[in-house]
């Protein structure tokens, strides 16, 4: 292959492969990186100690017009820019130890005015066909005219941090600069580092150009073109309702919102795997094949995957090139949204499988982001865990929460979207009481919002949430659409509905200040 130099960086490694192809990534992945081919033909890789995200090591450089911009707390903490040039040095020093080194360069962004150029330097090949499947791949034509980036990732994760440079807390650093236009990982192999740093930078830059960046999935209808977003954390079924035979998919986890419309950030999806059959989630079990890449799950002979094993974690993921889903819309970029669906995974039974939000309501749950963790995942957890994450994408935020939402309101007025919370989680009790919410009960519920049926689908006002409950909605029971018809126990219902109506209220407290009276007044009442 043609030589790349990195010697822009300070790196001097001879040996340096630019957008190597997965079949050359395979061999030295299988060779030197202790790599194994499933059954199917994805590549198989572990990430070694960090298995998950490190959100308490990530940090943010101090500096610059950025300085003023940033929401500075929990999720962007400060570090010095001497600090980062430290960290910088350490990366590029381990990098220069390496024998060979993989370049990968690709765009994040389908909408060629906004998208972004972005350059991963990597010693693993596994990293580097991850990111080859997560960014948007160059044409030919586009890669010999790529120029300058807009953005560098340093991978040194397999080196730590030194936890005597100022403002480190662990050997695991996670480093952004704006300015520098640059990104460290230091003491982690976790590939999903490298997904959401580049979606952090997009959260930064998008909402500058007045365009809302999205945690969210999105599909458009094949006839009309209207899309729909799904917001949700993990767990919630955001990249499984997005696999939906019947209309197009757009992406499964980041896009943005601009004056055109709609457009996916990534190339790939990476969808969580634990538990996964080809029954549940055909388009995805297929689509973990050749070119893509399974992290952390646990083989069996015959290299067949056992989807079941969560003996090395509970986040075994894939990662797999978005036009390896049969209905992907190529390129990744759709018309303005005819609805936005915020997905919740309530394990308190107390959310109803469908309900309308008024524009207000809109942004009191927008900004609240809410799910459940379910009992028994974590020791000494024995009850349902309400979990806030504002904008549905709290660990990924540069700006104050406000700004996403504001950006939200005035689309969602612009374009006359309808919003809809739809419950993924449990119904009839809480968890270890009722039971999940069927996925065709939830793929029913999307059908009727997209066919428009539920628009005039007759409602009736939750008493302590004040939304429109939805009464009656095709393939769906009636007793499950209201919520404490649905439980034996009625009086432990309302008892759990006022419990969960408290912690939304006391979560909402940080945001009162910059919200307004009219969306603290549209949460549930007290």
């Amino acid at each position: 292959m043609p030589t790349f130099s990195l010697k822009d960086y300070d790196i001097t490694v001879a040996d340096v492969r630019r957008n190597a192809s997965p079949a050359e990534l395979y061999e030295e992945a299988i060779r030197s990186d202790g790599a194994r081919v499933a059954h199917q033909g994805a590549l198989v890789a572990y990430s070694g100690d960090k298995t998950g995200r490190s959100p308490k090591d990530k940090r943010i450089v101090r500096h610059g017009e950025s300085e003023g911009q940033v929401w500075w707390g929990p999720v962007n903490i400060p570090l010095e820019p001497s600090s980062f040039l430290i960290n910088r040095e350490r990366a590029r020093d381990y990098l220069n130890t390496r024998p060979r080194l993989y370049v990968v360069d690709g765009f994040a962004g389908w909408a060629p005015d906004h998208r972004l150029k972005v350059r991963v330097v990597c010693s693993r090949p596994y990293h580097a066909l991850f990111m080859h499947v997560m960014l948007i791949r160059p044409t030919a034509d586009e890669l010999a005219s790529f120029g300058t980036p807009d953005f560098v990732i340093y991978n040194a994760g397999e080196f730590p941090a030194n936890r005597l440079t100022t403002g480190m807390t662990s050997k695991t650093s996670i480093d952004l600069s704006f300015e520098d236009k640059e990104l460290v990982i230091l003491g982690s192999e976790y590939a999903g580092e490298m997904k959401k740093g580049v979606f952090t930078i997009m959260n930064y830059l998008m909402p500058k150009q007045g365009i809302l960046s999205m945690h969210c999935s999105a599909t458009a209808d094949r006839k009309t073109g209207r899309s729909s977003v799904l917001f949700g954390l993990s767990g919630t079924g955001k990249t499984t309702l997005s696999a939906d035979p019947k209309r197009m998919l757009i992406g499964d986890d980041e896009h943005c919102w601009s004056d055109a419309g709609i457009f996916n950030i990534e190339g790939g999806c990476y969808a969580k795997t634990i538990d996964l059959s080809a029954e549940s989630e055909p388009d995805i079990y297929k689509a973990l094949t050749y070119g893509s890449v399974l992290e952390n799950v646990v083989l069996l002979n015959g290299n067949f995957v056992d989807f079941n094993d969560a003996s090395i974690t509970q986040n075994t993921r894939g990662a797999y090139p978005i036009e390896y889903i049969a209905n992907a819309k190529i390129p990744c970029v759709a018309d303005h949204p005819a609805d936005a669906i915020f997905l919740a995974c309530d394990a308190f039974g107390v959310l109803p499988p469908v309900s309308k939000l008024t524009p207000e309501q809109a942004m009191y749950h927008f900004i609240s982001g809410y799910t459940a963790r379910v009992a028994g995942t974590e020791v000494g957890v024995t009850e349902p865990q309400a979990t806030f994450s504002p904008c549905f994408g709290g660990p990924f935020l540069v700006w104050h929460p406000a700004k996403y939402a504001e950006l939200l309101s005035a689309k969602l007025k612009q374009h006359g979207t309808s919003v809809w919370l739809v419950n993924t989680g449990w119904s009839g009790g809480g968890h270890g009481v009722g039971k999940r919410m069927k996925l065709s009960v939830t793929r029913a519920v999307l059908d009727a919002i997209h066919s428009g049926e539920l628009q005039t689908a007759p409602t009736t006002t939750d008493p302590v949430f004040g939304f429109e409950v939805v009464t009656a909605c095709p393939n769906v029971p009636p007793d499950v659409l209201i919520p404490r018809g649905a439980w034996a126990d009625k009086q432990a219902y309302d008892a759990t509905a006022k419990k969960l109506a408290g912690l939304f209220r006391n979560n909402f407290v940080q945001y009162a200040g910059i919200a307004g009276p009219g969306v603290v007044a549209a949460g549930p009442k007290a």
